[in-house]
């Protein structure tokens, strides 16, 4: 993919956030956008700024991704509006903090059904359209927790290496069977995001406490950034695209240091504890 004029794009968790910077991102690429949320008043507010950075088509809907039988209404509905899709941006995303031993189940099967199912039903549904299209693209979002896993994150860590993994083997299929569609993974490091406000913890968890770290601590890239970085990473090709000087980092150390990084982090977050 060369550019993103007139091309039909559709992106899930568009209400806030990566999803929200790359819709106005791609509307000034000139794109047509059909974008989704859980949030009417995001959505309704990004559509807004949609149109404001000038994109000629735009549609908002409210989806749950954690629906397979949403997801795959919404592609229909979008691929008949448009007449095409080009790409499919698999945003939508949650978090959930806790040991193993303290998370709900409940909590767990809801992070898995957004975070990976959703990923993978919106695929599914939306393939046939972008391989139609003659020049498509899949873009998934894992996180730098796909490269790397830390305590307290088990949970976020299988579901962002499981998008990881499908979306690696899902760019193999497509070469093997000379499909005219790419695949991005991206792996953001600390975006400044409500992810962490929206997301939720153990029952030993202090939210609080959480929440003023990442939003004080670990998110140091705006989002209109991170989606300067995927735009571009998209446009050339790349089967893999970091966001974030922690990303490049901490996914360096883990390579070199192999799997006893692990020891290293927990030695870390052992100390984190103390203080």
């Amino acid at each position: 993919m060369r550019t993103f004029e007139g091309k039909v794009v559709a992106i899930t968790g568009a209400g806030s956030g990566i999803g929200r910077a790359l819709a106005v991102e791609l509307a000034e690429h000139g794109a047509l956008l059909a974008i989704s949320d859980v949030d009417a008043d995001g959505l309704a507010e990004t559509v807004d700024l949609v149109k404001a950075a000038g994109a000629s088509e735009v549609r908002g809907d409210l989806v749950d991704v954690a629906s397979r039988q949403a997801l795959e209404a919404w592609a229909e509905e979008v691929a008949g509006q448009f007449g095409r899709v080009n790409v499919l941006v698999n945003n939508a995303g949650v978090s959930l903090t806790g040991e193993v031993g303290d998370l709900a189940v409940e909590d767990m099967e809801w992070i898995v059904d957004i975070n990976f199912w959703g990923v993978v039903h919106g695929t599914r549904a939306f393939l046939p359209h972008l391989i139609a299209s003659g020049d498509g693209h899949v873009v998934t979002m894992s996180s730098l927790f796909g490269l790397v896993s830390i305590p307290g994150q088990s949970l976020y860590n299988a579901t962002k290496y499981a998008v990881r993994g499908f979306s690696e083997s899902l760019r193999e299929e497509l070469l093997v069977a000379r499909h005219p569609v790419g695949v991005t993974v991206v792996h953001p490091g600390g975006i400044k995001t409500a992810i962490a406000r929206r997301g939720r913890v153990s029952r030993r968890e202090d939210k609080d406490s959480l929440v003023a770290m990442f939003d004080g601590v670990l998110a140091k890239v705006p989002p209109e950034r991170a989606a300067q970085v995927i735009v571009r990473g998209v446009l050339r090709g790349k089967p893999r695209v970091l966001v974030g000087l922690d990303a490049h980092v901490l996914h360096q150390v883990a390579r070199v240091v192999g799997p006893r990084y692990q020891d290293l982090v927990a030695r870390q977050a052992r100390r984190m504890r103390r203080s």
